[in-house]
């Protein structure tokens, strides 16, 4: 597979990757493991025609892990032809921005934001957007790469060199994402994350790696040191009582609450 020269973050690699998107063996793989670890944190819909909207759904992996759920599964990327694969997976897809989401306020019973944040340059408007479209008590679901030293050590300057590890140049890691301010942000918008590590589990990761076959599981659990998943029920109001002085990059805010199992 031949690729071109782009700047690292830059979108149009998806392009460049279309043929990856449902290859389990393929340089998009770890996005599958992902997927299936987040649609862990989605409950059964509670109510007729919910709605779940899948903020950078990319081709749509996480469609075949909703299924049965009851949800309408509603995907919006920038990507047209990681859309065209989405939709050929049931996904309802609409092309839009996650910094001006076109969707109504509270439209959502669920938002998922996977492996997209640490895409974004302007994360608190999409943190805002994602929060505002998230109806009271819906359920805001992400995944996303920690701005840590160990995280672009073992994201970047180990990963993107690994034989199946994340495209060379897919991660900008100026853009990974602090916890403490994600935590503040979801606050500000009346969102309570919850955040917890998560990693490859080690024994599968490496039979993957030497034979290309095969699911890795994704251990949830302990700090939030390289990947992290959130999970936040939407309140009424934002809760500003969270909002404390940040701390250095690579520590764990006391304020954010690690949850483990």
């Amino acid at each position: 597979m031949s690729r071109r020269l782009r700047h690292p973050n830059d979108s149009g690699q998806y392009d460049d990757l279309t043929d990856q998107w449902w290859r389990p063996n393929g340089a998009l793989a770890m996005l599958h493991w992902l997927a299936r670890a987040r649609a862990r944190l989605v409950p059964p819909a509670s109510r007729p025609d919910a709605v779940l909207i899948d903020v950078g759904c990319g081709g749509g992996l996480l469609a075949p892990h909703l299924a049965g759920k009851g949800y309408r599964h509603v995907g919006v990327d920038l990507v047209s032809s990681a859309l065209t694969l989405a939709s050929a997976h049931g996904v309802r897809v609409v092309r839009g921005d996650a910094t001006f989401l076109p969707f109504a306020d509270g439209c959502a019973d669920v938002v998922s934001a996977g492996e997209v944040l640490e895409h974004v340059v302007d994360l608190r408007r999409v943190i805002a957007e994602v929060c505002r479209v998230l109806r009271p008590g819906g359920l805001l679901v992400l995944d996303t790469i920690a701005a840590t030293p160990l995280a672009r050590l073992l994201a970047v300057t180990v990963g993107e060199r690994l034989p199946g590890g994340p495209p060379p140049g897919i991660h900008d890691p100026a853009l990974f994402v602090p916890v403490g301010v994600l935590v503040d942000e979801c606050a500000r918008h009346g969102v309570r994350l919850q955040v917890r590590g998560l990693r490859p589990r080690l024994g599968q990761l490496v039979r993957w790696l030497l034979t290309r076959q095969g699911m890795v599981d994704m251990v949830a659990g302990g700090p939030p040191w390289v990947l992290y998943q959130g999970r936040g029920v939407k309140h009424e109001q934002g809760d500003e009582r969270h909002l404390k002085p940040r701390l250095a990059a690579g520590r764990i805010p006391a304020r954010v609450e690690v949850v483990n199992g």
